[in-house]
């Protein structure tokens, strides 16, 4: 697997950098205030603090044209695939550390199933805030370097990876549908497995150890 940068051609198809934003509070408070476990992955939708940021009106107004928001954060350690995801919109990522983003394209999904082989590596720098595209798979952020944690701030639409609403179906892309505004796809060596998650990449579950 070769290893991209955002700032490469070839992270066009997948998202883009974006400037123009005064992220210095809120990447301090992410590395000053949150945990940073060494041994996984937290998650946290919706965070107050952040919340309150001159920052969070701004992405609200400018950049998701007044569509309600929240900020939250990933923390931690991992190298790991596991499962991809997508919402029906941009996701943002502020990276308070050097991170690798996994990603590949929604329409690589063929009858619920997605090869690991289409999955590639990108870099974010430090300091560098990025959009997902809506039809860009990806999951948790994983670490730049051996044993190193990351602190990466999420921004989304409001209410997205909330309880999963009662839809009634688990048919075609209903069974990918894991909480509010998130279809999932895993690995079946995955732990979301035990939390019933849809089991649709094929291929090796992605492990960047040797990579980084």
């Amino acid at each position: 697997m070769k290893l991209y940068s955002v700032f490469d051609e070839a992270f066009n198809a997948y998202g883009r950098v974006i400037k123009g934003y005064d992220t210095a509070a809120l990447f301090a408070f992410l590395k000053e205030t949150t945990d940073c476990p060494s041994d996984g992955v937290i998650y946290v939708p919706s965070d107050k603090t952040l919340e309150a940021l001159p920052l969070f009106d701004a992405l609200q107004t400018r950049f998701y044209g007044g569509m309600p928001i929240q900020i939250g954060y990933c923390n931690g350690t991992n190298t790991m695939l596991n499962c991809v995801e997508y919402h029906r919109d941009s996701e943002l990522n502020a990276a308070a550390d050097d991170i690798v983003l996994l990603l590949a394209k929604q329409d690589e999904i063929k009858d619920g199933k997605l090869s690991t082989s289409n999955v590639h590596a990108f870099c974010v720098p430090a300091g560098t805030l990025v959009e997902l595209y809506a039809t860009t798979l990806h999951y948790a952020p994983c670490s730049a370097y051996k044993g190193a944690g990351f602190r990466v701030a999420v921004i989304l639409p409001k209410g997205t990876n909330e309880a999963k609403p009662e839809i009634g179906s688990d048919e075609g892309e209903d069974r990918l549908l894991f909480a509010k505004n998130k279809w999932l796809i895993a690995h079946e060596d995955a732990p979301e497995v035990k939390s019933g998650a849809y089991v649709g990449l094929t291929g090796d579950n992605i492990n960047i150890d040797r990579l980084i």
